[in-house]
Parts: C-alpha cells; structure tokens; sequence
C-alpha cells in the first residue's frame, strides 16, 4: 500500500524507536492528526488555555484553534471540532482523502 505523507512518529517531543532502535514511521491519517498537533504546540495557543476561567476568553482559543487546524489544506473546512473529555481537550476533524483525525491538546 502506498501513502502520501509519511513523517517520523514523535510522542511526548520525543522521536518513538521500534525494538531495533529504528525511528517509527506514521502515515496518511496519524501523520496529518501529528502536523497538526505541533502546529498547535507552536502556536502558543495551547498554553493559553491552562489554567483559564474565562468562559469567553477559552471560547475564543478554542475557535483561534479550530482556525488553525482547519487552515490545513487537507482538513475540510466546518468539520473540526474540540470537545472536553476528563479535563482533556480532543481536537476531531475530517479529512478530504483519509476519514477522521483525533489530536489531543
């Protein structure tokens, strides 16, 4: 089977070894939700969100968030979502080619 986008598997800023110390490889749909993920990390907006009270002030991150996710060429625009779980965000969106992506925040 032949992917599109192949990119290095990082967990935790770090990069994830196979047993024969080997970097893992992640593909199509885990490497778009990756892009993504870091794009976040970059942005700042993230760290934004720790620790805030005001209602409005996490509404507008969390679309400052949707924004950017949805600034990725291969997530369809209106279908990104974050949605809290155990005090956890969970940023969800639709790809043109590859179905769903998950990134937790």
């Amino acid at each position: 089977m032949t992917h599109i986008y192949k990119d290095l598997l990082i967990e935790n800023g770090d990069l994830v070894l196979d047993m024969g110390r080997n970097p893992i490889i992640c593909n199509d749909q885990d490497c778009i939700a990756q892009d993504i993920k870091h794009a976040i990390l970059e942005s700042g907006l993230a760290v934004q969100m720790v620790a805030e009270r005001s209602v409005t002030t996490l509404n507008d991150i969390k679309h400052q968030l949707i924004l950017l996710a949805e600034s990725d060429l291969r997530i369809i625009p209106g279908t990104c979502t974050i949605t809290m779980i155990n005090e956890k965000y969970l940023l969800a969106a639709n790809t043109y080619k590859f179905g769903g992506v998950e990134a937790w925040i």
